[in-house]
This record gives structure tokens, sequence and C-alpha cells, in this order.
């Protein structure tokens, strides 16, 4: 498994999606065998997680969209909780020549 990183680049399992959940009336992220409950900010983040934006322009947009500071390091440990549950897949930026 790949180590996460401020230039990996995070994509959702291909088998799971993003969902509003009316009874809860809280946003969820629903794979075949179960459900993860988002709070405000794991949806925030994962709406943004789309294989093509690294975690640190994942950060850079939410620093940007709610005026805090550097967010990096909590962006990389709370996808990497997802990693480890393999709902979340991660690449590597590729090296620039």
């Amino acid at each position: 498994m790949a180590e996460l990183s401020a230039s990996s680049i995070p994509s959702l399992w291909k088998l799971a999606r993003l969902e509003f959940d009316p009874v809860r009336n809280q946003r969820v992220l629903l794979y075949p065998e179960g459900v993860v409950l988002l709070n405000d900010t794991g949806a925030a983040i994962l709406d943004l997680v789309d294989g093509r934006r690294s975690v640190e322009a994942i950060a850079a947009d939410l620093k940007q969209r709610y005026d805090c500071g550097d967010i990096t390091g909590d962006i990389v440990e709370y996808l990497s909780g997802l990693v480890a549950q393999n709902l979340v897949r991660v690449r590597l930026e590729a090296p620039e020549a």
C-alpha cells in the first residue's frame, strides 16, 4: 500500500460513492459492505477527492474556501484512515521530466 503524502493523488475506491442519507440527514460514504457517516469536514474533503487533485491541492482549496491555516497534515491523517480501510486509493504524483 502506498504511503499518503502531500503530493499523493487520492481517489475513491471504484465501488465507494458519496451520498446524502435523508434518514440520518447527513452525508455518507457508501460501499458494498457498509457505510461511513461523514461530518461536514469529512464531506468537504471527500468532495474534492477526484483522482486528479493532490492532497496539497485539496488542502489549498479548503484553506481558501474556509480561510484557515495549513491543514495538509490533517487531510493526510483523515485520508490515511480511509486508505487503511481500502475506501480511498493512492496514486503517487509522477515525477516531472
